[in-house]
């Protein structure tokens, strides 16, 4: 590990010497990769050298233990354990600032979500999630923009299809995927029986167009007029849009926008998205023992977590972790949650590194 961080030390003075070229600004891109490789690399160098400072205080330490005077034998004893504990903290620091990096960390992401087993009240607990997940971006400072949505008479949804917008959704919001399951008593029910249903949740990247070239031969666009229940998102032109891809059967649908163009835009980037998972996927596939995440598969059948109303808990079954917070959490307050998922999926990167 130090003969990797010596290297990245060397690196990042020689990017420091190359920035300080006054030509250098006459190329913005290579300027750019520049100054985006020096961010990544200062936080490592910067605990490196604390290290390294932290080692060199345990040797004058140990010299010092040799000395004639007790009360200078006595400082030394505690100087020494002082830099052995401060060069362990910095050692599992380093360790993880040493995991490699997700690539798709800073993307948008496209979350669908859709109501499983349980009719309505899957449907109202599906519009639950959407509300729970808008309210957690306006407090990170994303943005939400509707591509597709599905609604019951009864202010439930039975699917949608949204783009969270801000650098660093995806590091937020992909250990959502999944099936989420609720335990609660609907209104409707008079005995007060105890419902189970469940919600299905993805999360995709969004995807470049340099990542996922797409042959507009593949392609079928159809137009259709958009509809809501309740006369919501209804118009009278055909500006939704449906794309399916032949090669793979992949359909996506586009009808929030009032402007055709602008619902194939975003059909387009969904349809990159979906293409780039499966990519991704394939690409895990054929790594033994990797996946897209190490604390979940991603994959929609698996239950990763309970919202229990009687009891107001939330669980992640994940990784066991059960909080008594459900009414925050359901107002967007998933940053708990989300940091334990992030340092269990370190944990688990840490230990394939071993």
């Amino acid at each position: 590990m130090f003969e990797k961080l010596a290297e990245v030390e060397k690196r990042l003075e020689e990017i420091e010497t190359e920035l300080q070229r006054s030509d250098l600004y006459s190329d913005p891109k290579k300027a750019a990769e520049l100054l985006k490789e020096q961010k990544e690399l200062t936080p490592v160098v910067e605990a490196f050298r604390r290290y390294k400072k932290a080692q060199s205080a345990l040797e004058q330490a140990k010299e010092l233990m040799h000395d004639d005077d007790p009360e200078m034998r006595e400082m030394a004893s505690m100087e020494l354990e002082s830099a052995k504990e401060e060069m362990e903290r910095i050692e599992n620091e380093l360790k993880i600032l040493l995991i490699p990096k997700d690539v798709n960390d800073d993307k948008n992401v496209i979350v669908e979500i859709r109501g499983g087993v349980g009719g309505d009240e899957a449907a109202l607990f599906a519009a639950d999630l959407f509300r729970m997940y808008s309210m957690y971006a306006e407090k990170k400072r994303f943005s939400v923009e509707i591509n597709n949505i599905n609604e019951t008479e009864i202010g439930g949804i039975k699917e949608i299809s949204f783009m969270v917008e801000g650098k660093g959704a995806w590091s937020r919001f992909k250990f959502e995927s999944g099936a989420h399951r609720v335990q609660r008593v609907p209104e409707t029910e008079s005995s007060g029986r105890i419902h189970t249903s469940a919600v299905t949740v993805a999360v995709l990247p969004e995807a470049e167009e340099v990542e996922i070239e797409i042959n507009p031969a593949d392609l079928q666009i159809d137009t259709y007029r958009s509809g809501g229940a309740g006369g919501q998102h209804v118009n009278k032109t055909e500006s939704a849009i449906r794309i399916t891809h032949i090669p793979t059967g992949v359909v996506v649908e586009c009808q929030d926008e009032r402007s055709q163009y602008k619902n194939k835009d975003r059909a387009m980037k969904i349809l990159r998205s979906k293409l780039y998972e499966a990519k991704q996927r394939e690409l895990d596939a054929e790594r033994a023992g990797e996946r897209r995440s190490q604390v979940g598969t991603g994959d929609r059948s698996e239950r990763i977590r309970t919202y229990n109303y009687p009891q107001g808990r939330v669980t992640d079954h994940r990784i066991g972790l059960t909080l008594h917070k459900l009414d925050q959490i359901m107002d967007g307050d998933l940053d708990e949650l989300i940091d334990a998922l992030t340092a269990a999926d370190q944990a688990e990167k840490l230990k394939g590194q071993e």
